[in-house]
């Protein structure tokens, strides 16, 4: 056979990979539409509060000690609500003990799961802290804790439908398990309205970035294909594995693969637009392109992976399915962006660019290049880099500064659309009550006879109710008829318990840091009320919540420091260099400051939350720091390259302009798809929409296009150390 006869590989042995994908281009389209095709499954959500801890937490044990104890329990996550401003007739007050009564001694026969209710009126200060009298009355439902959620709140509603009449003023059924549940349900309304909005902006974004009707649709279909096979690995990984993947990361991981798929997307397209450009057939054109793009994005795509791979070793229930949630899409995604869009690329050329083709390719390569090339060559100028890298500095230090006063919480009621049920019920039971009354905590004493020690027990019952941030208790303090002293009094003379209320948000950030003081102060206050020699134990939403928030915070420390090591040690694999990637990634984390600031003062400040959701800054952090790699590796990665062949600041001026707008369009793209998650009428769904777009768009704005060029201009030749660049 002649050298002419040779086959590609051979004669182009640098291509490799890129020459092999571009015959088989037919079979790689062939197998991945086959592979979505037969893609059915969808990751399963779920989760109340208490699945964000292990069984084996304090609080939860508490719980089943409560029960185990008293054989009946004293925390309730459902609560039907009834209210009349005006004020409850008598006899609905009457209708609502008998009906309670009536629960509890088994006369109805139609209240599945139920195994109890207590109605908790605010008739004449009854109950302490009510803000009023007459016009609430809460009925707490008592359900086994292995009923699942939806099942409980269902057997609510069916209480309430067969029980309750007009006249009964019911507002509705509220509580933690009928907002998680609501929370489920809007999660799942919302997420087509999700899909089809982002995949517009992406149409838009993309179709005006190279003013073509066709590289949107290769977008589009690629990011569809990679959104059909995660879906289908993260329900078969979940099952495997038996891990749930809750309900708050579908959409999030709906938009990091659309994000992330479209940006791979955009590198190939812009990178084929300038081979084809440079007139080269669209099979030799889509060589290049792969060639030069797909080392680039398997490297960025495996930093994001390994960047989000690392909350495995969390301890948070919701990290732990989070990261490896995240880590599979991006893996996916990458797998997909660099076969399926090159493929795409050699089989359409030029078309793939219509209505412009080749004519156009030419023109976007020479469209106001020279003037960003003028306006680089100002910024890599030792004084200007100077001064934008200061300023720019103390813009991003101000920002950051409001993120030391971030408080965390994990409020679902109040998260919920304004107009839903769930939350109207908790407003009105609020209105009659205090803030803490849909879910209050449980206080668990236990020791040798401590029944006995009603005197001891009245004073601690007494402390707990001075305290800054409690509402009311209700304990042995009270007096109780005899058959319903076996709520707080346990029948075996060994146990007693307390509930109490709150005066804030029960998963706030405020109800969560009263919690936490209250546990702190605890051995102190059983010492001076005379209950040596027992032990002590929360129970409740708040106490789950000050545990997560516990978590989260030790586990942001840990996470942080792995994901900064993962970051970095993969961006200096690449660049083969120590001191630019530290100072990158410096520039990086104080980029994620400022994000964090920013969305701290505005939800927090401006919007009043009572602390931001407890997974977003986690995310948030996780995720802009792995991004904001990516974008390094992207953009430093081909200055490194051509800062071989020329000095570093003349390969600044030659490669930052085009790579910049690369980059800038990826992350508008990508900034739009968190940006939708906001159709989710959910508070956390908004602030990690603003949190993610907010700290993409800064990062790809302001760092990368100014920050990054400047400090690299400033430190020149040493920036590669321990290597030497020209």
């Amino acid at each position: 056979m002649t050298r002419r006869q040779q086959p590609d590989p051979p004669a182009h042995p640098r291509l490799g990979y890129a020459g092999r994908l571009v015959r088989a281009r037919w079979v790689v389209v062939a197998v991945w539409v086959l592979l979505a095709l037969t893609a059915n499954g969808v990751p399963s959500g779920g989760g109340g509060v208490d699945g964000f801890v292990s069984p084996d937490s304090p609080p939860i044990q508490t719980e089943l000690q409560s029960f185990q104890k008293f054989g009946f329990p004293l925390l309730s996550r459902v609560a039907v609500v009834q209210r009349d401003p005006d004020g409850l007739s008598n006899l609905t007050q009457a209708e609502a003990v008998a009906r309670a009564a009536a629960v509890t001694q088994r006369q109805y026969d139609d209240v599945g799961p139920i195994l109890g209710a207590i109605p908790v009126p605010n008739t004449f200060g009854w109950f302490p802290g009510s803000r009023e009298n007459g016009t609430t009355i809460i009925t707490l439902l008592f359900i086994p804790p292995d009923v699942g959620f939806s099942a409980q709140a269902g057997a609510a509603h069916d209480f309430v439908n067969r029980h309750f009449g007009p006249e009964d003023r019911v507002v509705g059924v509220t509580g933690t398990v009928p907002a998680r549940v609501e929370q489920g349900t809007v999660v799942g309304r919302s997420l087509p309205t999700v899909e089809m909005a982002t995949l517009a902006a992406v149409l838009l974004i993309v179709a005006v970035a190279f003013r073509s009707l066709v590289a949107p649709l290769i977008t589009l279909f690629t990011a569809g294909v990679a959104i059909r096979v995660t879906l289908q690995v993260a329900a078969m990984a979940g099952a495997a594995l038996k891990v749930d993947i809750p309900s708050e990361v579908e959409p999030l991981l709906v938009a990091l693969l659309l994000g992330v798929v479209t940006d791979y997307v955009v590198f190939y397209l812009f990178a084929m637009r300038a081979e084809l450009g440079r007139g080269l057939d669209r099979l030799e054109a889509a060589r290049r392109a792969t060639r030069r793009t797909t080392p680039i994005v398997a490297v960025a795509g495996m930093t994001v992976a390994c960047g989000t791979g690392v909350l495995v070793v969390a301890e948070s229930a919701l990290f732990r399915a989070f990261g490896p949630g995240m880590a599979l899409a991006v893996l996916v995604g990458v797998a997909v962006a660099t076969t399926l869009a090159p493929a795409l690329l050699a089989i359409l050329g030029p078309v793939a660019l219509w209505p412009g083709g080749r004519r156009n390719a030419g023109e976007a390569a020479r469209r106001g290049l020279e003037r960003r090339h003028r306006r680089m060559r100002r910024l890599v100028r030792p004084g200007t880099a100077l001064t934008v890298l200061l300023t720019g500095l103390a813009a991003l230090t101000l920002a950051a500064v409001p993120v030391r006063h971030m408080d965390i919480g994990l409020s679902f009621v109040p998260s919920l659309p304004a107009g839903n049920e769930v939350r109207q019920a908790a407003s009105a039971a609020r209105a009659g009550f205090a803030d803490g009354i849909v879910s209050p905590t449980v206080l668990l004493v236990q020791g040798k006879d401590v029944v006995k020690r009603r005197d001891a027990l009245a004073a601690l019952q007494t402390m707990i109710a001075g305290r800054s941030g409690v509402a009311g208790v209700v304990g042995p303090a009270d007096q109780f008829a005899p058959q319903a002293a076996g709520l707080v009094l346990s029948r075996d003379g060994d146990a007693a318990r307390y509930l109490i209320v709150l005066d804030s948000a029960p998963l706030g950030a405020t109800a969560i840091d009263t919690l936490s003081a209250l546990r702190t102060d605890l051995p102190t206050m059983v010492h001076s009320a005379g209950l040596d020699g027992v032990t002590v134990g929360i129970a409740g939403d708040t106490a789950i919540g000050e545990m997560v928030v516990r978590q989260t915070l030790d586990d942001l420390e840990r996470i942080v420091v792995a994901t900064l090591l993962v970051n970095l040690l993969m961006v200096m694999l690449f660049l083969r260099a120590l001191l630019a990637p530290v100072l990158l990634l410096g520039l990086n984390v104080l980029a994620l400051g400022s994000t964090l600031g920013i969305t701290t003062w505005l939800f927090d400040t401006v919007l009043g939350h009572d602390g931001l959701t407890f997974y977003v800054p986690f995310a948030a952090a996780v995720l802009l720091v792995a991004l904001g790699s990516d974008y390094t590796i992207f953009t430093v990665g081909h200055v490194w390259q051509e800062a071989r062949r020329r000095p570093l600041r003349e390969a600044l001026v030659a490669v930052v302009p085009p790579s910049s707008r690369t980059v800038t369009t990826a992350a508008i793209t990508l900034a739009a798809s968190f940006a939708l998650l906001a159709v989710v009428p959910l508070r956390p769904f908004r602030e990690i929409a603003f949190a993610m777009s907010l700290g993409v768009l800064l990062d790809a704005v302001l760092v990368r296009s100014l920050l990054v060029p400047a400090l690299l201009a400033l430190l020149g030749r040493a920036s590669g150390w321990p290597n030497r660049l020209q």
